[in-house]
């Protein structure tokens, strides 16, 4: 199959107006292949040729201007149109399209608790082909018009407005001008909550299967969006611009969610099964807020070339937090931000494929390469540098700057120029020069901080002095290249208080440049216990405390005030470790001691996973790992005792769970499965009864006849799922070739069995029973993301990589697959970040062994 490059999509965009689709789909014809029939309305600007893009299964007909063509010359995914002449012309295509169970196209699930089916689409880059023909790049909009015809009984969901005229048969309302990836089907027996919401129809949609779970949060989510959309409307000028807003969850969904208009897919295990923590629903509301945000930036304005994609995801991205807080009761999102999603970014942007934020045209050629740039940069790092971008300009201008371009752009394209001439309009600072430096560079600037006491000669006049000698100074140096506006925060302990280990006071907060003048920032009174840099997290970038701070985070880090300020300082003792700046011991240690006196559910669960999938999984020797493991088992079992009370049941589920996948032992995990209840509490919930069999699986504790029991209980999807994950999971010979087999063979799992049964394959603990599929996972997965596309290509490379095999072999083994011309770059992409993970892995490890 051909990629789109940029220079053909320059000269087809150069070459055609795309007017209107007309496209009728027939989902009634078997289980295999749909019906595709489209019309397309363009116009040529000159003579000459072009092509436009389909994938059928079979190519029925094909005709221009009523004259038939021959199926025959389709070439891949192209079909030539040569000889045109210029003024208007109409394509009809007639094809049989194959459903996917990869989440790429046309997907098709069936629901193993109802036996019920459900179709959606997912169009996004290049798998519109796989739906309809279409001339599919961002930058050719068109008007859409969508007729469907689906099984009595079903329900058809759309960009627009959808009408059943009987006997199966939906007419979709025709969109705006949209670009070809934003198109939206949904079709099943779908379960609804409708409503209106300021003249347009809103609407909630699962399976059926799922109803009593939607139903039970559709008040929350609906909340959500309402005042989601409220506040959009409070900040930008444009109203919203299509006809009704229906958000559907769809199942084996390959993203969190995607922008399609009027009709966001999400992930449906944001529909929830079992009990989760308010970190998770407001997890949950920040996709809805992010997905929101596209409709202005993605729908209603559309990057141009897939080289702005950030464009998309940045924004997005910081406008879902920052509304969030504004508009929720969800009021410290950025907590999560920080601790959640911020390490993605910099773990993203320290790995040799990372790239800028905005990265030069050239850089992404093609489609194929386009794809690759959905990461932490384009997504965390973005929203930081426009966090921070805020913060230099002022909201006001921001958003000033951001309502110019919408109303310049609207319903048609833009690139990154026009994003930064639109803002330039709104500010007399230089926004040209500050993009070249956050957005066109690559990498992570540290900041470091050095503390003292100024020269005698120096305190009295300094303007912050306060003439008696009392002062002290900061000196922040930079390791980087980036301008940056950060605050400070200085700390004092504080006296006869009983907050943990020991209590900070904030004493002052200021502001500061970076790179400064030269000279020292002087501040009067003694010099502080704390010293924190980017207070606030407002910039991105790695912070180093000079040593006496650092001193004092390892004995007070519980005891400071604010959760942010915390995050900040957690990450940092992330980074450290990473770097091997910090040993694991010492994360380690940290946590058992200020975790206890934790209120922020984020701040433990991200505390807990890098302990746990990091410190734990890979940087500690196998010889340590039982250590490591008695730690958290020990610090989970004394969260799991401090709330006894019921005062706080989220936290409690934390660390549950975390005891669970630390256990060591079955002894404990048998007793609450066979009582169907921790202790105390919580009673076993499906997600908490697989989480328990699956460690039960790595222990070698149960047995195939206990999972088939326990899926027999539970046949749902996710138990399915569960049943793939603790199959692959046992410590048996005949267990791990069994899953390989289906891993690497079969070719018949969908996305998320293939998912399920990669992350049960490969366990910490587990190394000399997987020892020698190690050297197997190379050629087997280049050959598997060939035959099956980048979809399970990046499943494979993220979830069947063989990441706790740390030692220089595996490294070694790994870097030769990489010169295989036969990898495919989203398989390619992946072994580089994790071959690069764990080179870092094993130098970790080899540092804390010195």
């Amino acid at each position: 199959m051909s990629v789109l490059t940029r220079d053909e999509a320059q000269t087809r965009a150069q070459f055609l107006d795309v007017e209107r689709y007309t496209i009728a789909l027939d989902l009634t014809t078997g289980e295999e292949t749909f019906d595709s029939v489209t019309a397309i309305r363009f116009t040529a600007r000159a003579a000459g040729d072009t092509f436009v893009e389909v994938k059928p299964a079979t190519l029925r007909s094909i005709s221009l201007d009523g004259h038939p063509l021959d199926p025959a010359l389709l070439d891949g995914n192209r079909y030539p149109l040569t000889g045109l002449t210029a003024g208007p012309h109409e394509l009809h295509i007639d094809a049989a399209m194959h459903y996917s169970r990869t989440g790429e196209g046309m997907h098709r699930f069936t629901d193993p608790t109802d036996g019920e089916t459900y179709l959606y689409t997912q169009l996004f880059m290049e798998d519109v082909q796989r739906v309809f023909a279409a001339f599919d790049q961002p930058d050719l909009k068109s008007v859409f018009a969508i007729d469907v015809t689906a099984p009595e009984g079903w329900t058809v969901l759309g960009n627009g407005v959808a009408e059943h005229t009987g006997q199966g048969h939906w007419t979709i309302a025709p969109t705006p001008l949209i670009s070809t990836y934003l198109v939206a089907i949904a079709a099943g027996p779908w379960h609804s909550v409708t409503t209106e919401h300021a003249g347009l129809p809103f609407g909630i949609h699962c399976r059926r299967s799922l109803a009593p779970y939607l139903d039970a949060d559709a008040d929350e989510i609906l909340d959500i969006t309402r005042a989601c959309y409220d506040r959009y409307h409070e900040k930008f000028d444009e109203p919203y611009p299509f006809d009704s807003y229906d958000q559907a969850f769809v199942p084996e969904f390959n993203a969190g969610a995607m922008e399609n208009p009027g009709l966001v897919t999400f992930r449906d295990e944001f529909v929830y099964r079992s009990a989760v923590t308010d970190t998770e629903r407001q997890t949950r509301a920040m996709v809805i807020a992010h997905e929101m945000a596209h409709m202005w930036f993605g729908d209603l304005v559309t990057l141009t070339w897939w080289d702005d994609i950030w464009l998309n995801e940045s924004f997005a991205e910081y406008m879902g937090y920052q509304t969030l807080t504004e508009a929720t009761r969800f009021t410290d999102t950025w907590v999560d931000f920080g601790v959640a999603r911020k390490g993605w970014g910099y773990d993203a942007d320290q790995r040799p494929s990372t790239h800028p934020v905005a990265p030069d045209p050239d850089a992404v050629p093609d489609t194929a390469s386009a794809l690759l740039n959905f990461d932490g940069i384009s997504y965390a790092k973005g929203a930081s540098a426009l966090r921070q971008l805020v913060a230099w300009l002022g909201e006001k201008d921001f958003l000033a700057g951001i309502n110019a371009h919408f109303a310049r752009h609207r319903f048609a394209n833009a690139t990154l120029a026009d994003f930064i001439d639109n803002l330039a309009s709104a500010t007399d600072r230089d926004v040209h020069a500050w993009a070249e430096q956050w957005l066109r560079t690559t990498g992570i600037d540290t900041l470091t901080a050095e503390t003292g006491t100024p020269e005698p000669a120096a305190a009295p006049s300094a303007p912050n002095g306060n003439g008696n000698g009392q002062s002290w100074s900061l000196t922040v140096t930079r390791d980087g290249s980036r301008p940056h506006r950060i605050t400070v925060g200085a700390y004092d302990h504080a006296l006869g208080t009983q907050a943990g280990p020991g209590h900070l006071a904030l004493r002052d907060r200021f502001e500061i440049d970076v790179p400064g003048d030269g000279t020292p920032t002087i501040r009067p009174g003694r010099r502080p216990a704390l010293v924190v840099l980017n207070d606030g997290d407002l910039t991105y970038a790695k912070v180093r405390l000079d040593t006496a701070s650092w001193d004092t985070v390892l004995t007070g880090l519980s005891g400071i005030p604010d959760a942010l300020t915390r995050a900040v300082l957690w990450n940092t003792a992330r980074d450290m470790v990473r770097d091997g700046e910090l040993d694991p011991a010492t994360y380690l240690a940290t946590a058992r001691t200020h975790l206890p006196h934790e209120s922020d559910l984020a701040l433990v669960q991200g505390v807990l996973s890098f302990a746990a999938g990091q410190i734990a999984a890979r940087y500690v020797a196998p010889e340590n790992r039982p250590g490591a493991l008695a730690i958290l088992t020990d610090l989970c079992r004394d969260l799991i005792r401090r709330t006894e009370d019921g005062s706080n049941p989220g936290l409690r589920l934390i660390a549950v769970r975390h005891f669970i996948d630390a256990a060591t032992q079955p002894d404990t995990l048998r007793t609450w499965l066979d009582e169907d209840t921790v202790h105390g509490g919580p009673e076993l919930d499906p997600e908490l009864r697989w989480r328990i069999l699956t460690r039960l699986a790595v222990l070698g504790a149960t047995d195939e006849t206990t999972i088939a029991a326990a899926l027999e209980a539970d046949p749902s999807a996710t138990g399915r799922e569960g049943a793939a994950r603790c199959r692959a999971a046992l410590p048996t010979p005949e267990a791990k070739a069994a899953a390989w087999d289906a891993l690497f063979t079969d070719d018949t799992l969908s996305n998320y069995l293939f998912t399920a049964t990669a992350q049960g394959f490969w366990q910490p603990g587990q190394e000399e029973l997987t020892g020698d599929y190690v050297p197997r996972f190379y050629p087997e997965a280049t050959a598997l993301a060939a035959r099956r596309g980048p979809a399970i290509a990046e499943a494979a490379g993220r979830h069947a990589f063989p990441a706790y095999a740390v030692d220089a072999e595996s490294l070694a083994t790994g870097t030769r697959a990489l010169e295989d011309p036969a990898l495919i770059p989203a398989l390619r992409r992946k072994l580089v970040d994790q071959l690069d993970d764990l080179r870092r892995a094993l130098a970790v490890r080899t540092s804390a062994d010195r």
